[in-house]
């Protein structure tokens, strides 16, 4: 046993060292223990006589990681762990840490989890004979164990009982899912609904009394066993836990009786009141988990009785908020408040005796979440969700003046407005958190709005209208350096995105023209403001133009896009009297009027921010959903902005398509040229000149390249030479995605061939471990090589599918030997260095192997070896990274 003293030094150095060296070689040093052939005995060994608290932590640790892999460990050696660590717990649990009791906790419910169909063994086992099951036999003792009278061994029992039950609940350390889906229905039908009702009968013999501090530990112990157990899958499913669209409690119908009566609903609400502030959260998240029990499991007369207990405990929450100080409390809360519409109808909430109460107590708890913008952010979107899909739901509700919508929805939409243009102040002057820039998140908020905003449509108009005039004024007319004129504008990028979701509220319900007047007013507004800022930038040498707001062109872009989606659509019939009002005020008759100050937005966008990726990305999003509309591409295409652009897209008029951008925002690019090909080739009529002026900057790319490997890349910088290179391949992916025609593809093929392969052979045989250089000229290759629309299908005189296999095949193969060739790389680089392109090179060869546009058969025929050449580079790669 010499080696024990040695493990404990390195369990010791791992946990307790200062020096980042000694705990790295610790830590390699014991992860070669996992690999161990002696794992299994040497981590008994650190269990039973290791140094504590470390030797054990390391064992369990260890374990863990040798049950996640293909481990050679046998169902009877972990029969033997699983009691050997019951009896330890039992032992010692007291005396350890609570990391280490957690972690061991862990281990017994992986174990006792893989071996939970084992069966033990016997010899002319009759068919009548009871079938044992060893690992599950613990389970019965631990359940039996919860009571109030041995508190050390019943936490002890909850704690392991709670870790069973969320590792069941997982489909880590499973083999297959389909033997996690065994598991979870065995245990489901066995052992879950006895597990939820002792800790249910638990919580309700004991909510009266008057408890001490561990008597109080056990009963949160309990309450996380309970919610364990309301979390199952009792489907198996295998649902996504980060989103909540779909969030049914699937409650087996055996469980009925627990449910239908709502006592539970009841005593959860009771528990809120009872216990300490700690347990506010764990209450507030079970409560939700019971909103969510699906519809089906109750008929009608249960469910109404049962959405009425929990109106009742909502209200009841509302009107006695003490508990809701706890932003985690808080936050589950508003999570509960949005899972009561998800799953029950208006109507039924309708129904509630105290309905109207609830609602005005709702409302006024939204709009005061409103205003605490520091300790609601996150639970915001919870708030929306409700009220959005309370407003969904009226045209379904038979008497409108019932559901009083129309009375509180305004109010909500005037508090979120004015809490937004009031915490501006606090960005401007104290530099408090700007909600705006995480994008993500108020975009999901908007899309709430946008419907909530539609009820009672006038009002929100109206509020909007103010705000805006006011600001507008003080913006424009205000001195570039005073607060007063920094926090208009920034109230006026609140205004315009909020203009931009109100209009777009205009597809999600019944629109009138007064409404569309409506739309027109705040629309005028909002592109008088924009053409403003636009005379007013100018160009300078950073990445931000003078008196340019990044923020301030992002809502001007969200405006345009939302009013694309509203009005600039196909299935529009007749001209909207939204024009009206551009019409009288800013001479746009039409929907081309409109689509020219689009594109003269984005114009604009591209001239004064070359290198700003998120502004470029934005604006030419929009461009190419422009372009992808029947009749708004068609009417883009006359337009002389368009034809500009398409004469002129050289990198003397636009800087983002010169080498002096960086490689992030070139990625744009693809983008770019995928629009202006669309928008030229939309009704092509056979005018290949037409194709080739347009392919022109490109074609004098393509040279200027070409003499410059001629001359071995002299009086060029090698970083220069890589950008263009990369713009190139980028460019011509855009042009490639937009080909999808069978004629427009072979003009883009006979262009390229074979200069373009060459420039890419030659960069992939000079820079192979330049991801930026690289990835792009392979990301062209996967374009070219997919049979999209059946475009390569070219006619049988043709061989510009065999070339291009050829060509294809050549680079991938010269990539592929220098790939190999290359020096390891860090964990940090791996992937962009090495695994992406060795995806992409994959997706390259399937794209060539199932287009069925290559005869393979003929390589062999005429001695080629491109297919024989190709193939052997894929197995090398995935041998090589697979071992």
């Amino acid at each position: 046993m010499d080696e024990l003293p040695v493990l404990n030094n390195l369990c010791k150095d791992l946990y307790e060292s200062v020096d980042p060296q000694v705990r790295h070689r610790a830590e390699m040093n014991l992860a070669e223990l996992s690999e161990s052939s002696e794992c299994l005995q040497r981590c008994m060994l650190l269990l039973a006589r290791g140094d504590y608290p470390y030797g054990p932590m390391v064992a369990s640790t260890t374990l863990m990681k040798l049950l996640g892999g293909k481990t050679s460990i046998t169902s009877i050696q972990k029969l033997e762990l699983a009691k050997y660590l019951l009896e330890m717990l039992g032992q010692a649990a007291p005396q350890f840490p609570a990391y280490l009791v957690t972690s061991l906790c862990q281990l017994f419910a992986r174990l006792t989890k893989q071996e939970w169909t084992y069966q033990t063994p016997t010899e002319n086992q009759s068919d009548d004979a009871k079938i044992d099951y060893p690992f599950r036999d613990p389970v019965d003792s631990l359940v039996k164990t919860i009571n109030m009278e041995n508190l050390e061994e019943s936490m002890l029992a909850v704690q392991l009982l709670t870790l069973l039950v969320s590792d069941m609940n997982s489909a880590a350390g499973m083999e297959s899912v389909n033997k996690h889906r065994k598991n979870l229905s065995q245990f489901r039908d066995d052992f879950l609904y006895e597990i939820f009702s002792v800790s249910l009968n638990f919580l309700s013999e004991n909510v009266d009394r008057n408890l001490n501090a561990s008597q109080l530990a056990l009963l949160h112990a309990v309450l996380n066993l309970n919610l364990q157990c309301l979390l199952f899958d009792y489907i198996g499913s295998l649902t996504d836990e980060t989103s909540e669209d779909n969030c049914n409690v699937q409650i087996p119908t055996a469980w009925r009786s627990s449910f239908t009566d709502g006592k539970i609903v009841q005593l959860m609400f009771k528990l809120l009141n009872k216990l300490p502030q700690e347990s506010s959260e764990k209450v507030m998240t079970i409560i939700a988990q019971l909103a969510s029990i699906r519809r089906t499991l109750f008929n009608g007369t249960e469910r109404q009785a049962y959405v009425q207990k929990l109106v009742e405990g909502v209200v009841s929450v509302i009107m006695n908020p003490e508990k809701l100080s706890d932003q985690a409390a808080f936050h589950e809360f508003c999570r509960l408040i949005a899972r009561l519409k998800t799953n029950y109808q208006l109507c039924e909430l309708i129904a509630v005796p105290c309905y109207s109460h609830m609602l005005r107590l709702l409302a006024e708890f939204t709009v005061q979440s409103l205003r605490m913008m520091e300790f609601s952010a996150n639970s915001t979107y919870f708030l929306m969700t409700f009220w959005q899909r309370m407003v969904t739901s009226v045209p379904y509700v038979r008497n409108n003046d019932e559901h009083l919508l129309n009375v509180y929805c305004p109010e909500i939409m005037t508090s979120f407005i004015e809490s937004r243009l009031q915490h501006v102040e606090s960005v401007v002057r104290e530099g408090a958190e700007n909600p705006l820039d995480d994008q993500g998140s108020t975009l999901q908020i908007m899309e709430h709005l946008a419907i909530i905003c539609r009820c009672e449509y006038e009002k929100t108009c109206k509020l909007l209208t103010q705000h805006f005039d006011q600001n507008a004024n003080i913006w424009m007319n205000g001195a570039e350096n005073d607060v007063n004129t920094a926090i208009a504008e920034g109230r006026l990028v609140w205004l315009i995105t909020l203009i931009g979701t109100a209009v777009f509220g205009k597809t999600t319900s019944t629109s009138s023209d007064a409404h569309d007047k409506m739309d027109g007013e705040l629309i005028a507004r909002c592109i008088t403001v924009m053409r403003f800022n636009d005379n007013r930038l100018q160009l300078s040498n950073s990445t931000v133009p003078l008196k340019g707001n990044l923020r301030l062109e992002v809502s001007f872009i969200h405006m345009l896009e939302q009013f694309r989606r509203a009005y600039i659509m196909d299935q529009i019939t007749r001209a909207s009297t939204v024009y009206d009002t551009l019409e009288s005020e800013l001479r746009i008759t039409e929907e081309s009027d409109m689509l020219g100050v689009i594109v003269q937005k984005i114009l604009t966008n591209l001239k004064f921010w070359p290198s700003n990726s998120e502004l470029l990305d934005l604006s030419l999003s929009l461009l190419k959903d422009l372009s992808l509309g029947y009749s708004a591409v068609r009417k883009l295409f006359r337009l002389p902005e368009v034809q500009l652009l398409l004469n002129n897209h050289t990198a003397d008029h636009f800087i983002f398509l010169g080498p002096t951008i960086d490689y992030q925002t070139m990625k744009q690019r693809t983008t770019f040229y995928e629009a202006l090909t669309r928008l030229l080739t939309t009704d092509y009529a056979d005018d290949e000149e037409m194709l080739q002026r347009f392919l022109r900057p490109l074609t004098d790319t393509v040279e200027g390249i070409c003499s410059v490997i001629q001359n071995n890349c002299q009086g060029i910088e090698e970083e220069q030479l890589k950008k263009i290179i990369t713009g190139l391949c980028r460019d011509l992916r855009g042009v490639a995605i937009a080909a999808t025609t069978k004629t427009i593809f072979q003009i883009l093929f006979e262009w390229m061939y074979p200069e373009v392969f060459n420039i890419m052979q030659f960069s992939v045989e000079k820079w192979p471990g330049c991801a930026d250089v690289v990835t792009p000229i392979l990301r062209l290759l996967s374009e070219m090589v997919q049979n999209r629309q059946q475009r390569l299908k070219f006619e049988m005189s043709s061989c510009s599918a065999v070339l291009l296999f050829k060509e294809t095949s050549k680079i991938v193969s010269i990539y592929g030997d220098r790939l190999l060739q290359l020096p390891e790389v860090s964990k940090d680089r791996v992937y962009k260095e090495r695994y992406k392109n060795i995806g992409v090179i994959f997706l390259i060869l399937k794209n060539a192997l199932i287009g069925a546009y290559v005869p393979f058969g003929v390589f062999r025929l005429y001695g080629d070896s491109c297919l024989q050449d190709a193939l052997p580079t894929f197995c090398k790669i995935v041998h090589e990274h697979t071992t």
